[in-house]
C-alpha cells in the first residue's frame, strides 16, 4: 500500500468533511429556492449599493425583485463595459464592493470582437470553488476508486497578459488549480507552469509526459477535444514518450523555457515503458488503458460537444463521463450530480438566476422567470446576477429544464445563444443540426467530429455541409442527415417536401482544415482553446 496515501488520509478526511458540509448545504438550499434567492439578491444589492453601477441604478432604494427588474434592464457585456473598463483601469469601485480587491481578470472572447475581462475577487473565487467542491465530492462519492488518486487537469495559464495595473489576466481555471486545497494539489500530476507552453503539440506532450508515469484516476478539462488531442499527441510521439518514460527524461517535440523545464523532474520507469510497448503491439496503437486505470472523465458534454463522444469511446472504452456543468468566465450556473447527463442543478447559492423563454428572447424588454418559476420541458435563455459585478447579465446560453431538485430547475445546456438559420422559413437551430448529424453518424458509422452547415441562396436554396474525409460514404451520410433534420424540424421537412428547399450538399475539405481555421480564430480573438466552441451552424447565407 502507498505509504504517502496512508499519511494523507487524515488531511483527506478533513477536506472531505468540509466539502461534505458544502454539498449538504447545497442540497438543502433547493428545498427553499425562492427564499435563498431573495436573501442572495438582497445581499448583492446591499453590498453593491455604493459602487458606480449601484448608485446609477438606485440600489439603495431597491427592496424587492420587482424593484430590481424595474431599475435594471436585462443587459450584456456591452451594457456593463463602461463599468468593466473602469475596473480594468484600476477603479474597482465602479462595479465591486469595498474590500473586494481584484485577484485577476478572467479573459474570454466577446461578441463584438473585443475581449471580455471579468474581475475575479475573493468572494467570486470562493463561490466558484464551492461549486467545484460540491461537484467534485458528488463525483468522488460515485467513483470511490478515484479517492486520493492522481488527477490530470488540463487548464490554461492564469497570466496571458497584464491589466493596466499589473493584475494577471487569463484563465480562472488556472487560479482555481493554484489555490486549491493542499491535499488536492498533491494529487495533480501536471504543474501549473505547463499551461504556459505556447505550442499546443509541445504542451500536450509535456502534459501527457507528466501523467504517463502516474496512475491517473480521472481527467478533468472543459472541452473534450483537449482530452482527445492529449492522447492523439501521445500516439503521434509514442516512441519518444516510451523512451522518456524508461529513461526518466523529457524530450518534447518543441522547445520549452528553462523556467518550465526546471520544475519538471521524472524518475526512470522502465517496467511501465515495457508495459506500454506490449499494449501497443497488442492493440496496434497507444491507448490510455496501457498506462492508466481511468475511473471517469469530466468535461462538457452538452450542445455541440456531444459529437466528441464517439472518439472518446474509441480511445478510452466504456469509461463513465461526468459533465462539469454550465460554467464560464462569468461564473458557475449548474452542478451535475450524476454521470452520463449534461443536466445540472441550478447553482442558486452564488448566482441570482432569471430565465427568458427562448421564443421571447428577441423582445426589447423580454419577460423573465425566477428559478422556482421555470417549467420542466421549456427552453430558456439564462440571465445572471452575481459577485463578478454582473447584474441581469444575459449569458446568451440556451438551456432546457428537464427536471427539478426541490423547487429548483435541473437544466441542460443546448447551445450558445439561439443560433437559428433561416432561408425559406425553416428556422433550424444549431442544436437540431448537431442532433441530426449525431443520428446520421450513428446510422452510417461515419466518425464525424467537426463540420459546418451553412445556407446558400440559389434558384432552389440549400444547405452546404463542409466536412473533412470521414472514411465513409459522404453522400449516404449527407442524405441521412437531411432526413434526420426533417424529423427534428417540421418546417424544414415541409420546405424540403414542397421543393422550396434543396437537399444538403456536401463539400469535402482537406484533412485538418477545420482545426486550422479554429486555431486561427482563437489567435485572432485572443482567446483560449478550451473556451472556443466550434460553430456547427453558420447563420449568414452565402450567395
Amino acid at each position: 500500500m502507498n505509504v504517502k496515501r496512508i499519511l494523507l488520509r487524515p488531511l483527506a478526511r478533513l477536506a472531505a468533511l468540509h466539502a461534505g458540509g458544502q454539498l449538504q448545504a447545497f442540497l438543502d438550499a433547493h428545498r427553499q429556492t425562492a427564499a435563498v434567492q431573495d436573501r442572495l439578491l438582497a445581499e448583492l444589492l446591499r453590498c453593491h449599493a455604493e459602487t458606480d453601477f449601484g448608485r446609477d441604478h438606485g440600489f439603495s432604494a431597491l427592496r424587492s425583485y420587482a424593484d430590481f427588474t424595474a431599475a435594471v434592464p436585462v443587459g450584456n457585456y456591452e451594457t456593463h463595459r463602461p463599468y468593466m473598463d473602469r475596473v480594468w483601469a484600476g477603479r474597482a469601485e465602479a462595479l465591486l464592493p469595498p474590500g473586494q480587491d481584484v485577484r485577476m481578470f478572467s479573459r474570454t472572447s466577446g461578441t463584438t470582437g473585443q475581449p471580455k475581462h471579468i474581475p475575479v475577487t475573493a468572494r467570486f473565487l470562493d463561490e466558484m470553488r464551492r461549486g467545484w467542491n460540491v461537484w467534485g465530492l458528488a463525483a468522488l462519492n460515485d467513483h470511490k476508486a478515484a479517492w486520493l488518486q492522481p488527477i490530470l487537469q488540463i487548464s490554461s495559464p492564469i497570466r496571458q497578459l497584464d491589466s493596466p495595473t499589473g493584475k494577471p489576466c487569463g484563465a480562472i481555471s488556472g487560479l482555481l488549480a493554484a489555490t486549491q486545497k493542499p491535499i488536492v494539489r498533491r494529487m495533480y500530476v501536471v504543474p501549473p507552469a505547463v499551461a504556459a507552453i505556447a505550442d499546443p503539440t509541445t504542451r500536450d506532450y509535456v502534459t501527457l509526459r507528466c501523467g504517463v508515469g502516474r496512475d491517473v484516476a480521472f481527467i478533468t478539462t472543459a472541452n473534450p477535444s483537449s482530452t482527445i488531442k492529449l492522447i492523439e499527441t501521445g500516439q503521434a510521439h509514442a516512441e519518444r514518450l516510451i523512451r522518456d518514460l524508461a529513461d526518466g527524461t523529457l524530450t518534447p517535440p518543441g522547445e520549452i523555457s528553462f523556467d518550465i523545464a526546471a520544475v519538471l523532474r521524472f524518475r526512470p520507469k522502465p517496467a511501465k515503458a515495457r508495459r506500454i510497448q506490449e499494449g501497443i503491439r497488442r492493440d496496434g496503437q497507444l491507448l490510455p488503458r496501457h498506462f492508466w486505470n481511468i475511473a471517469y472523465l469530466s468535461h462538457w458534454t452538452g450542445g455541440t460537444l456531444r459529437l466528441y463522444a464517439r472518439r472518446l469511446a474509441e480511445l478510452f472504452g466504456p469509461v463513465p463521463v461526468r459533465d462539469i456543468g454550465l460554467l464560464a468566465s462569468e461564473g458557475r450556473f449548474s452542478v451535475p450530480l450524476h454521470d452520463g447527463t449534461v443536466a445540472g442543478v441550478a447553482e442558486i447559492m452564488g448566482n441570482f438566476l432569471e430565465f427568458i423563454p427562448v421564443e421571447e428572447v428577441h423582445k426589447p424588454n423580454p419577460p423573465t422567470f425566477r428559478a422556482h418559476e421555470t417549467e420542466v420541458g421549456r427552453e430558456y435563455s439564462l440571465v445572471v446576477t452575481n459577485w463578478a459585478g454582473l447584474f441581469r447579465y444575459h449569458m446568451d446560453d440556451r438551456v432546457r429544464v428537464v427536471d427539478r431538485l426541490g423547487a429548483s430547475p435541473v437544466f441542460e445546456f443546448l447551445s450558445r445563444g439561439v443560433h437559428t438559420a433561416n432561408i425559406t422559413g425553416e428556422k433550424i437551430t444549431e442544436h437540431q443540426v448537431v442532433e441530426a448529424m449525431h443520428r446520421a453518424a450513428a446510422a452510417t458509422g461515419a466518425p464525424v467530429e467537426r463540420f459546418v452547415l451553412q445556407g446558400r441562396f440559389a434558384t432552389v436554396p440549400f444547405y452546404e455541409l463542409r466536412l473533412e474525409p470521414v472514411g465513409a460514404d459522404v453522400e449516404r451520410l449527407t442524405h441521412a442527415m437531411d432526413e434526420a433534420l426533417g424529423e427534428l424540424n417540421v418546417e424544414y421537412q415541409s420546405k424540403r417536401s414542397s421543393g422550396r428547399l434543396g437537399g444538403i450538399r456536401p463539400i469535402l475539405l482537406p484533412a485538418g482544415a477545420l482545426e486550422r481555421a479554429e486555431r486561427e480564430q482563437i489567435r485572432l480573438r485572443g482567446g483560449r482553446s478550451e473556451q472556443y466552441k466550434h460553430k456547427y451552424l453558420l447563420t449568414d447565407v452565402l450567395e
